[in-house]
């Protein structure tokens, strides 16, 4: 029979440290997550659930938890580790840590593990080992993007709960439209592949003109209908409209889009009223990561566009109908993989991650 785990019962004291310690910017980074084993254990969380929300093994979290019962919180601290001893203290490692965080000088957007160490006056790799130690990396930056909608959230669980409880007896569609694709065209005919040397072509090309595709991708079964226009306009939206209404005839279709003028121009509306069975669900404002279809729009790019040339946009327009009808020969479905609660506290908290995964 396994031994019960040992219970940790925190004082306010304990509490209050281990809750600084977490937060703590400026302390070494294994520090802060050891401290929010311990708060997550003292809370009630067996040692398999506190792994899966810290990224440690059940028996690293297991070493912690016999660590702080038997010390305390001074036996969560790094333990002297066997080699050459640290140079600098901890008020040094304190003032490029908080020197790190404050903006580079005039002219640059960020500290470089040289520039840095000319500042404080240490080596780069002393530096570069403290940036380690702390996660930090300057060099590093990453987008993100807010929705004003004040509709978001009603949106986000319209949409979501679509993808993870679609209709039985009804289609859903993600549609958009990819504008402007350009018929770029080697200036020297493009070298293939051989043994050991990859496909070569030149970095200067002719436009020869662009084209708009419209594409609806069917959740369920990831199939996908594209139809190319030379224009973008409210009557191109419509004609592709009347496309999806004649192929999924008599089906009630749900079809998930973004917030485009050209997808609320009268005619539109007139059309919605003439076909009751058709339904918009609009993704939030500076949100259209949400539609699936702009996934599938990555893959023709990476797959089908990027290293093509193409002499007309005719060439262009064919190409793309192939890549269609190959890819529905073999459709992949886009599985959602989060729920809205989910979204939205990230949406919130930290702007937007990629929600969704094919096996492409």
């Amino acid at each position: 029979m396994a031994a019960a785990a040992l219970v940790i019962t925190l004082s306010e004291a304990d509490r209050r440290e281990l809750e600084r310690l977490q937060r703590a910017s400026a302390g070494p980074a294994g520090l802060a997550r050891r401290a929010r084993v311990v708060l997550l254990i003292a809370g009630g969380l067996g040692g398999v659930q506190v792994a899966e929300r810290t990224g440690y093994t059940p028996v690293q979290v297991s070493r912690i938890r016999h660590r702080f019962a038997a010390a305390g919180v001074g036996a969560l601290r790094d333990r002297p580790r066997s080699g050459r001893p640290r140079v600098y203290g901890e008020r040094m490692r304190a003032k490029i840590v908080a020197r790190t965080l404050k903006p580079a000088p005039a002219g640059q957007t960020h500290w470089s593990t040289r520039d840095l160490a000319k500042e404080v006056g240490v080596s780069h790799e002393t530096v570069r080992r403290i940036w380690r130690d702390h996660a930090l990396a300057p060099h590093r930056s990453e987008t993100f993007k807010f929705t004003s909608d004040p509709r978001a959230a009603e949106k986000i669980e319209d949409i979501v709960g679509l993808y993870l409880a679609p209709p039985t007896s009804a289609v859903v569609l993600c549609m958009d439209e990819k504008t402007q694709i350009q018929a770029l065209e080697r200036t020297q005919p493009i070298l293939p592949l051989r043994t050991g040397i990859p496909a070569r072509q030149t970095h200067d090309y002719r436009r020869n003109g662009l084209t708009d595709l419209y594409a609806a991708l069917e959740v369920r079964s990831g199939k996908v209908t594209g139809e190319l226009a030379t224009s973008h306009t409210g009557a191109d939206f419509l004609h592709f409209l009347e496309t999806l209404s004649r192929r999924y005839r008599r089906r009630e279709l749900h079809i998930v889009l973004d917030n485009s003028s050209t997808h609320s121009v009268p005619a539109v509306q007139r059309f919605l009223a003439a076909h009751p069975d058709i339904h918009f669900h609009f993704t939030p404002t500076g949100a259209s990561w949400m539609n699936m279809v702009e996934a599938w729009f990555g893959i023709l790019t990476r797959k089908s566009i990027r290293r093509g040339s193409f002499p007309s946009v005719g060439a262009l327009m064919r190409h793309i109908k192939a890549y269609i009808a190959r890819w529905n020969e073999h459709p992949t479905p886009f599985v959602w993989t989060k729920d809205p609660s989910q979204i939205i506290r990230k949406a919130v908290r930290r702007g937007v991650n990629k929600t969704s995964q094919t096996a492409h």
